[in-house]
């Protein structure tokens, strides 16, 4: 096993001794558990192998923590060996995230080339950069604008001094015209062209921008064909494995975008303290949160106001997570800064940009904040919070 002397590998619900021989010699570190195993390998705190083999040979359906274990640790490949090839099961593992399927009759050579395989994919994904994603609670929050601010700032304060913004709206999406930019290329070429999607065409279809952080553009073109949720998270994937910072502006009514966040470190549902807004981060936040796992998804706060008769307490209680940052209120700043098309934390000397700077900070390396429970006030009733 060229690449895989002592990787770490698990091997879950079997007791072939020819497999834990065949891969030990190999040179890969083996452990044998049992398929109960599978759970607590799956917690989000749990300290993942760098590969795992799961046997099905004696199982008619996929283990229920499988596609969590995924969830929490997308980075681990996963080799699957099973009776036969079926194809409705091969389909369930593979929008788990499975990559990698054997049958009877198993040979030494098949196992140790798909181990190899995951193992070489794990390793070029612990190299990736961080990706966060921003969604918008509801139209016109700040989203775009928090989403160029964040990558913008991390292009800038950073030693690499790289950073990508991905528009993931298809269509007619605004984070070009906040960077000034003309893109020859955008997003849909990208998707359309995902088969070639190696480091040269990746390159080609980013744009540089002047003022801040490289940019993949929403298209101006309308796209009829619908779009793969696996094209998506393998441009995001390829994103990460060239640039230490991927920002993403995410569509809130997208739920192929949504369905494609596993390589972000961080999601942030950007709100505002308006009560529809606040009504609608409750249930975004739920549902991301039971994808992605609470520990990844947290509240920012745009045009925060002190005096509101929703404060920060409020939207805590009805997300049911910590608010991480809060960025004050300035609409005449932030409009000036769109209609130049220059990002606010380029000119660092006001109080927007400064909190947009700290934001970043935070997400590149600081711990995350916890919340202690809010007290409920009377405002929640209107929220259906008790």
């Amino acid at each position: 096993m060229r690449n895989t002397t002592g990787v770490r590998i698990v091997v879950v619900g079997s007791n072939d001794r020819l497999i834990d021989e065949t891969l030990r010699t190999a040179g890969a570190s083996v452990s044998m558990q049992a398929m109960e195993a599978l759970a607590a390998l799956a917690h989000p705190s749990a300290s993942p192998p760098d590969a795992m083999v799961v046997d099905l040979r004696d199982q008619e359906a996929l283990p229920a923590s499988l596609p969590l274990f995924k969830r929490h640790h997308p980075a681990v490949g996963v080799v699957i060996i099973a009776q036969r090839f079926e194809p409705a099961l091969m389909l369930e593992a593979m929008r788990a995230g499975v990559t990698e399927w054997l049958a009877e009759p198993l040979s030494a050579t098949a196992l140790v080339d798909a181990v190899e395989r995951v193992a070489r994919r794990h390793a070029v994904k612990a190299a990736t950069g961080q990706v966060f994603a921003f969604v918008g609670a509801k139209g016109g929050v700040g989203a775009t604008t928090t989403a160029v601010n964040i990558a913008t700032a991390l292009k800038n304060s950073t030693a690499a001094r790289k950073a990508l913004l991905i528009d993931l709206h298809m269509t007619h999406g605004d984070a070009a015209l906040f960077l000034n930019a003309e893109p020859k290329f955008s997003i849909a070429d990208a998707v359309e062209n995902i088969h070639r999607l190696d480091e040269t065409f990746f390159k080609g279809v980013v744009t540089h921008t002047k003022a801040g952080p490289d940019l993949l553009a929403s298209s101006d073109r309308q796209t009829i064909a619908a779009v793969n949720v696996d094209h998506i998270k393998n441009l995001i994937d390829v994103a990460a494995q060239h640039y230490p910072f991927v920002c993403l502006d995410v569509p809130r009514t997208d739920v192929v975008m949504l369905d494609a966040l596993e390589l972000s470190a961080d999601i942030l549902v950007v709100a505002n303290q308006e009560l529809a807004t606040v009504r609608r981060a409750g249930p975004l936040v739920l549902a991301l949160r039971q994808r992605y796992g609470k520990e990844r998804v947290s509240v920012v706060i745009t045009r925060y106001d002190k005096s509101s008769e929703i404060q920060r307490e409020d939207v805590e209680r009805v997300t049911g997570t910590a608010v991480r940052h809060v960025i004050p209120s300035d609409y005449r700043l932030a409009l000036t800064s769109l209609n130049k098309g220059l990002p606010l934390v380029v000119e660092n000397h006001n109080k927007l940009a400064a909190s947009f700077v700290g934001l970043a900070s935070d997400l590149a390396g600081r711990d995350k904040p916890q919340a202690a429970p809010p007290k409920p006030s009377g405002l929640l009733s209107r929220f259906g919070v008790r």
